[in-house]
């Protein structure tokens, strides 16, 4: 005798092992990930195939989940800390962060500088792995923050090896704000820092971010030569001073890219996506 199927595997395409509110709520989580913040819900409803109860019942889940958080002033939501937890420890078992952590964990002993693993997700660089020295300054960046990647040297560096045409389509219609006197706020801007960025292989920030703090970060490239990641180490700007010291810096950080792609199959003859577009 066959099992009843309820009506709503419909939405499955007909398949009664799929779960139709389990199927909604990812496909909210993909829409919030993709830049809907969700400030019309009418319209999010509609494009989701739902109602506007529905909608708000998996918001609030998703939110007390901490799946997803709400923007200030309500401007809507964008993807939580929780999810971001979750998914910086399924990173942690694939090839990037499994690659990267030993190499960050050298460099932090080497330099005595808190070390950073992180990605770009749209306007923002989140953070995957972290190692910080035993004694001095020691970043209180936690795995799964995100920050401004225009603001941010993390971000900088891996928007500098884009093609330029697609930095203008991610910020297009995006005020970008300002973290510091130091930090782009156009378009034209933004150009130009990662212009400086891209010259010399490395962003550097002398309090860009945050006064009296440096750091220095570097990209991290695929097989094809795509930037997918970036680190970078931080601490105290007198960590930085000195000629000898920024060379020595310059020279571990961009080594320990450099491992970390070589790892990942890239070759120094894969030139980044940026410079076969005119970037």
């Amino acid at each position: 005798m066959l099992e009843r199927v309820d009506e709503t595997a419909a939405e499955a395409g007909g398949d009664p092992y799929v779960s139709p509110p389990v199927q909604r709520a990812a496909r909210l989580l993909r829409h919030i990930a993709e830049g809907d913040r969700v400030t019309n819900m009418s319209r999010t409803a509609r494009e989701l195939g739902i109602n506007r109860t529905t909608l708000l019942r998996l918001l609030h889940t998703l939110e007390v989940e901490r799946f997803i958080e709400a923007l200030p002033d309500g401007q809507g939501w964008r993807i939580g800390i929780g999810l971001i937890g979750l998914t910086a420890q399924a990173f942690f078992s694939e090839d990037l962060v499994q690659t990267a952590v030993p190499v960050l964990t050298r460099l932090t002993e080497n330099l005595s500088l808190s070390s950073h693993l992180g990605a770009l997700d749209g306007q923002e660089i989140v953070y995957l792995a972290r190692r910080v020295p035993n004694h001095t300054f020691a970043s209180n960046i936690r795995v799964g923050s995100r920050l401004p990647a225009h603001a941010a040297n993390m971000g900088r560096i891996i928007l500098a090896h884009l093609p330029p045409d697609k930095v203008d389509r991610l910020y297009a219609g995006t005020v970008l704000k300002a973290v510091t006197a130091r930090t782009p706020t156009t378009l034209t801007q933004l150009h130009a820092q990662l212009d400086v960025d891209r010259k010399a292989g490395l962003a550097w920030s002398e309090g860009n971010f945050e006064a009296g703090i440096s750091s220095v970060a570097a990209a991290i490239f695929d097989a094809t030569g795509t930037p997918i990641a970036a680190l970078n180490v931080i601490g105290h700007a007198a960590d930085f001073a000195g000629g000898a010291r920024h060379n020595q810096l310059a020279v571990e950080v961009a080594a320990a890219a450099r491992e970390i792609s070589q790892r990942l199959g890239w070759h120094a003859s894969a030139a980044p996506r940026a410079a076969s577009n005119g970037g």
